[in-house]
């Protein structure tokens, strides 16, 4: 079975097209792209640098002739965007959000922002809750 799928691959010269932009892409993106590697300043403060990655990829080709070996034409490439979107800020236990974009337009946008303020306002009550003594 595994010889079958090897020699078909073989024969198809798209796969070698798709898989070395893929490979290229790879290269140019990874999860650091996304989530930056932690800064620290010297007053404490961590921050993390946070960006969205748009990707868009095309790949076609045919082969022509009716005698083997078929000759093949094709091509294939890849778009990638890195747009920086925010600062996650780290300051004595404290997340927040800095946005370096245009301002949340969609709701879905407005509650990633929110997620860490909710965080850290879940844990300081459940800290608070700990702390009150028992009657």
């Amino acid at each position: 079975m595994d010889e079958t799928k090897d020699t078909m691959e073989k024969k198809r010269p798209l796969n070698d097209l798709l898989r070395s932009t893929m490979d290229k892409v790879h290269e140019m993106v990874d999860t650091n792209t996304i989530v930056g590697e932690p800064i620290a300043t010297a007053d404490g403060v961590t921050l993390i640098p946070i960006s969205r990655v748009s990707l868009g990829i095309g790949c076609g080709g045919g082969d022509y002739g009716k005698v083997q070996p078929k000759d093949f034409g094709g091509g294939s490439a890849a778009g990638v965007k890195i747009e920086p979107v925010a600062f996650l800020v780290i300051k004595e236990g404290t997340t927040r959000v800095l946005p370096v974009a245009m301002p949340a337009v969609t709701t879905l946008d407005r509650v990633v922002e929110l997620v860490p303020d909710l965080i850290d306002k879940v844990e300081k009550y459940f800290d608070r809750k700990d702390e009150t003594p028992a009657d």
